[in-house]
């Protein structure tokens, strides 16, 4: 029997104007923007619909409203929808899967992960830190190269993502990223594109964010969720509150293992995707990894009315 995984996006998917339409058209939407504000004490939903985008991508926003904007869809569409057999978010999006399996309240949600792109912000200072993402090239090979640069410079400098679909992205020490380029460019890679962020994201660099997170973590309550959940830092399914509670406070300076997370939901049957919140990414990667696997599935992407009106039809 097939089974339906939803998935929740990770920081990138934000846009000025996002949840706009979603709010508009749908009063559970709009009440999830109108809770964000209270739990926050500031306007966020103002922040989403009008800017600046400057102030929007501003870690300690871009978090909460990503995570807002996932949970508007589910709100609004939830019942519509397929009910997920799995869950699993990329970053911060495993906060909007535990969110929509009611193992994590909305409120607390969105309070902490305001409060984790703060850490994550202050971990490393601008410039000391980058990302570059890595295309065409296979794991090993990219290892084998971080672990060249960071004998090379001494520096710090791991893969931080696993995506799938040839794309892994390297995170450290500007220094020992730069370095790392150079030895993959030598090792036959073609294309790297360095990205627009602040600090190195799930590298070592991000100790002092998780150490500063893990109090504010043990602080939540969590419940045994709906179904299960894929977690980030392991790719395994986890439905124990304690272990939701773990995966959330070691993924801070951990991998994100993206594609081992599809390849296990695609080993348990999953055939249909559905990516809840802003952006096309995950369904994107969902769809491609598919067919890699010769698994025929769907995949598509819910985060506007007319998302939806394509759906049904």
């Amino acid at each position: 029997m097939s089974k339906v995984a939803w998935l929740f996006p990770g920081q990138g998917s934000q846009a000025v104007g996002m949840g706009v339409a979603l709010a508009q058209a749908e009063p559970a939407a709009k009440a999830v923007l109108q809770e964000a504000d209270a739990a926050l004490g500031f306007g966020l939903s103002n922040l989403m619909a009008e800017g600046p985008e400057e102030t929007l991508k501003l870690t300690e926003h871009t978090q909460p409203a990503i995570l807002t904007h996932s949970t508007m869809a589910v709100r609004a569409f939830g019942d519509k929808l397929p009910k997920p057999d799995f869950v699993a978010g990329h970053s911060l999006g495993e906060y909007s899967a535990l969110v929509a399996a009611g193992a994590l309240s909305y409120a607390d949600a969105v309070r902490t992960v305001r409060e984790r792109g703060r850490a994550m912000q202050v971990a490393v200072p601008v410039g000391v830190g980058a990302m570059t993402a890595i295309i065409g090239m296979a794991a090993a090979d990219v290892e084998a190269g971080c672990a060249e640069a960071q004998v090379k410079t001494g520096k710090i400098v791991v893969p931080a993502n696993y995506n799938g679909a040839g794309q892994i992205v390297i995170a450290g020490h500007t220094e020992a990223v730069e370095s790392a380029m150079e030895i993959l460019k030598a090792k036959g890679g073609r294309k790297m594109m360095k990205l627009p962020v602040s600090a190195p994201f799930h590298s070592p660099l991000m100790e002092p964010a998780k150490t500063h997170m893990e109090p504010v973590l043990k602080t939540l309550a969590f419940k045994a969720p709906s179904c299960p959940l894929v977690n980030n830092v392991d790719a395994k399914v986890v439905t124990e509150p304690e272990t939701l509670r773990d995966g959330l406070i070691r993924q801070i300076p951990g991998a994100v293992r993206w594609e081992a997370i599809m390849t296990l939901l695609l080993k348990e049957g999953v055939t249909t995707f559905i990516e809840l919140g802003p952006g096309k990414v995950l369904s994107g990667i969902a769809g491609r990894l598919s067919k890699e696997a010769g698994v025929e599935a769907k995949a598509m992407s819910i985060g506007t009315p007319e998302d939806m009106a394509v759906l049904v039809g």
